[in-house]
């Protein structure tokens, strides 16, 4: 049973590591593009990437089954490419954690960036400063405290992605069981021991995270 347990707690840290830094990387340059640039369609593609927020976990685990599936363009080339179908891997596990997490990372980002007076960025500039040094040196330690929240809130709920995880990754012990999906089936068996073990453990993990946002606001 304590097999299991620390299975499925493995790999949940492992695919909410792997899906955060996809989720940051992305969501911190994407929040900084559309902070500072005004393009065609701007509010149509930020609405798109906003989706999942709003979106059930099911439609979310629909469209990447349709996307990364067996019969799509892009599972064909996965399958060429790698030998294997990403479906019922624990790399699906990490695209439908990274999906569900990015929006949160994304908008925290954004924020921050749209907190900074555009003033001081400029000023930079005029000092010699090109884009890149802009970015890394004034506006990424201006924006800390909000990228640090998007990290942890958007961390927090690749930890507890279920739905989109349990149709794309499926439910595999070893494999792609990771703790949202291994309560679900735990409670379905009738194995409540095990059930609370999981439980106190998210509940714990997703206390201290939340913990470690509210400490650096203060």
């Amino acid at each position: 049973m304590w097999i299991q347990y620390w299975q499925s707690v493995q790999l949940s840290i492992t695919v909410t590591i792997a899906a955060s830094v996809v989720v940051i990387i992305a969501g911190t340059l994407l929040g900084y593009l559309f902070a500072r640039k005004a393009f065609k369609f701007k509010i149509i593609v930020e609405t798109i990437m906003m989706l999942p927020l709003v979106l059930p976990p099911s439609v979310i685990g629909f469209l990447l089954i349709i996307i990364f599936g067996n019969q799509s363009f892009i599972g064909d080339l996965i399958k060429v490419i790698f030998g294997q179908s990403i479906m019922f891997t624990w790399y699906a596990a990490v695209i439908a954690a990274s999906v569900v997490a990015f929006p949160l990372m994304f908008q925290t980002a954004k924020a921050g960036f749209l907190n900074i007076q555009k003033g001081i960025e400029e000023a930079a500039i005029d000092l010699g400063a090109n884009p890149r040094q802009v970015f890394a040196r004034v506006s990424l330690p201006l924006a800390k405290k909000a990228l640090i929240a998007g990290c942890v809130l958007s961390s927090a709920r690749a930890l507890g992605e279920f739905g989109a995880t349990l149709m794309f990754a499926g439910n595999i012990p070893g494999v792609t069981q990771t703790v949202p999906t291994a309560i679900y089936m735990a409670i379905d068996n009738g194995d409540m021991l095990l059930a609370w073990a999981w439980v106190i453990t998210m509940v714990l993990l997703s206390f201290f995270l939340l913990y470690f946002v509210r400490s650096k606001e203060n």
